[in-house]
């Protein structure tokens, strides 16, 4: 978990200091530009939301700062889920109501929904100095696993964009990788909701998104080396990246708990054999 923390705090610094050098918001997760292009201030509301989110990202790294670290961050990527909103009724408008469309909307909001979601872990974790409350798991655990199965169908719904992610000397070709990694994310979606090996679903599904980065969006870097969006693709990714693996160490150590039998299916029948036989 704290190797998670340590990750989603720097993907959090990365996002203010680009959104600082651009002087503007990311458009492909910070799209502000949703509620017009001509918004009043919106420079100066840049300058505010990157040193927002730099001074956030560092406050969550020390555990007497990490709780108001965790509430800024909270607030910054619910702004930014709001940013999506307006698209939920003009991408159908323009490009006309499918389920791609829709689809690809929700992407963007559970992309934030989910570091809102990592926050919440930390500042419950933080507060009780112990396990995370249980219902910030399970608000977070319907976070992730919600999410995950969307962005699985969204890949599924649009291979051929997906399949130009992928880089063109890796073998078998791009389209078997998006869906190879589209049926991923629905199993990891499915397992975390079904609490079925959810723990490791969770960590693999960190790993996955940080082979992204390694395969698809650090090269979009050197490509674009002036785009806002291909550096903060790479931010996002490696927020997320944390944001699961917090996920993932909030599981188990809900799961280690001292007396949650719920969490431990295995302890309750190994443990039956043995009162069968005392009543015996």
């Amino acid at each position: 978990m704290r190797l998670g923390l340590h990750i989603y705090a720097l993907g959090s610094i990365a996002a203010g200091i680009l959104d600082f050098i651009w002087h503007d918001f990311d458009p492909g997760h910070q799209p502000i530009q949703a509620f017009g292009g001509h918004i009043p201030g919106r420079e100066a509301l840049a300058y505010i939301t990157a040193i927002w989110l730099v001074a956030a990202g560092l406050a969550i790294l020390w555990r007497r700062t990490a709780r108001g670290g965790a509430v800024a961050l909270a607030i910054a990527h619910c702004i930014f889920t709001v940013f999506w909103l307006p698209r939920l009724y003009t991408a159908p408008h323009f490009l006309g109501f499918r389920a791609s469309v829709v689809i690809g909307v929700l992407v963007g909001v559970f992309q934030q929904l989910i570091l809102v979601a990592a926050a919440v872990l930390v500042y419950a974790f933080v507060k009780t100095s112990s396990s995370p409350h249980e219902k910030a798991v399970r608000a977070a655990r319907w976070t992730f696993g919600l999410g995950s199965l969307i962005f699985g169908v969204n890949h599924l719904l649009n291979i051929a964009p997906a399949a130009g992610m992928v880089p063109k000397w890796i073998p078998i070709g791009g389209s078997f990788w998006t869906v190879f990694t589209g049926i991923a994310f629905v199993l990891a979606g499915l397992a975390i909701l079904a609490r079925i090996l959810d723990v490791l679903a969770a960590r693999l599904l960190g790993l996955m998104l940080l082979i992204f980065s390694a395969l698809a969006l650090a090269p979009r870097v050197f490509a674009y080396p002036h785009a806002h969006g291909a550096w903060g693709g790479n931010a996002y990714n490696l927020a997320a990246i944390g944001a699961a693996w917090i996920l993932a160490g909030s599981l188990a150590k809900r799961r280690a708990e001292p007396g949650n039998e719920a969490a431990m299916p295995e302890a309750r029948s190994a443990s039956q054999p043995l009162a069968s036989r005392r009543v015996e």
